[in-house]
């Protein structure tokens, strides 16, 4: 309760932040704030294609958010979502463009695995060089992706460029890959209940299990996890690639279920907004998928906003924006106050005084 509690104020607090700074802007592009965020959040859920085009943003937030809230409970800071999404984009479009008339059941696992793999991989060094040499992965995994975007232009640029038109994008993927749609005249396709299962084992796992509570142990403090007997390196390196594993997963989903091959603009950022989801859901799986859900309202109410009150619909980028900053700060307040009060309370006198265990956190 007590975790929920803290994540709920945060989330306030970020929301607040993000209203009162945002407000201004607003007010000099010429509308009422309260009006525009009532046609930000509230527009959206409507009408029946608006709301479904929420569900649809939602897929890659709800994936990113998850990959980046697992990492975060065990400690291990992962930036990449968006390479690792990258590449789970490239190799998802690779299965779709080498099968053809296979059956669907059989494609659509190996187009899902192989997207997985892929996220997996892209997250192996910055893991390895975290355990093996101590290095920081915040630094390590924020560099790749400027990279994976760089293969996937040089993928588009040269052998992938589609052939019979010659734009930067892939061929398009075989029907066999392609995520079925879920309802008639609508874009919702399967990725998003696959989000959604994603969400629930890997919720499943961190609350219900022993791996879990490792998980959650190494987060709460490595020392204490390393001397219970806890192999810290293992489980950082285990939840690294399963972290990487979802993000790619989130790539190799915007290809089968969106654009349907592979092109330069298939993320709009996703990886990043997974940080914000992560950090709004306060790194539990639940209010996770709650907070991709309030940022994909955000995002879709953004152009009716725009024709309705006759704002600049980019207005809504500066809110994500504003979001993402405030989330930053509101980060790194508590964690400088955490470490006052830590060093505050390994400075202050007393014999025999009993170390304040923190309590492990089962949600």
């Amino acid at each position: 309760m007590v975790k929920w509690r803290r994540g709920a104020t945060t989330a306030g607090l970020i929301l607040l932040g993000t209203f009162v700074i945002t407000a201004p802007f607003i007010m000099l592009a010429g509308a009422n704030p309260f009006a525009a965020y009532g046609e930000f959040l509230v527009s959206p859920l409507t009408s029946r294609y608006s709301g479904l085009e929420v569900l649809v943003s939602s897929i890659p937030l709800i994936l990113t958010g998850v990959s980046v809230a697992l990492a975060f409970r065990a400690g291990y800071w992962n930036i990449g979502a968006e390479g690792q999404l990258l590449m789970g984009a490239v190799a998802g479009a690779g299965v779709g463009m080498l099968v053809s008339d296979q059956s669907r059941f059989l494609v659509l696992p190996i187009v899902i695995l192989a997207g997985a793999a892929a996220g997996a991989l892209w997250a192996l060094v910055p893991a390895l060089l975290r355990v093996k040499m101590g290095i920081d992965e915040v630094v390590t995994t924020l560099l790749l992706n400027p990279v994976a975007l760089l293969i996937v232009t040089a993928l588009l640029s040269g052998p992938w460029a589609d052939p019979e038109t010659g734009f930067p994008e892939s061929e398009r993927i075989a029907e066999s890959a392609q995520f079925p749609i879920l309802v008639p005249r609508s874009r919702l396709h399967l990725g998003f209940l696959v989000g959604l299962a994603i969400a629930g084992l890997v919720w499943f796992v961190l609350s219900r299990t022993v791996a879990g509570l490792q998980v959650r142990a190494v987060g709460s403090g490595p020392k204490a996890a390393r001397f219970a007997g806890i192999s810290v390196g293992r489980t950082l390196l285990t939840v690294a690639l399963a972290s990487g594993a979802i993000a790619g997963i989130a790539g190799a989903s915007e290809v089968s279920g969106i654009q349907y091959r592979l092109t330069g603009g298939l993320s709009a950022g996703f990886g990043y907004t997974g940080i914000v989801v992560a950090t709004l859901g306060a790194l539990a799986m639940p209010t996770v998928v709650l907070a991709a859900l309030l940022l994909a309202d955000l995002n879709v109410g953004a152009g009716s906003a725009g024709r309705v009150l006759g704002v600049p619909s980019q207005l809504g980028d500066v809110i994500q924006a504003t979001v993402l900053l405030v989330t930053v700060g509101v980060l790194a307040y508590r964690r400088y106050h955490h470490k006052v009060l830590k060093s505050e309370v390994e400075e202050a006198p007393g014999e025999g005084a009993v170390p304040e265990v923190e309590e492990v956190d089962t949600s």
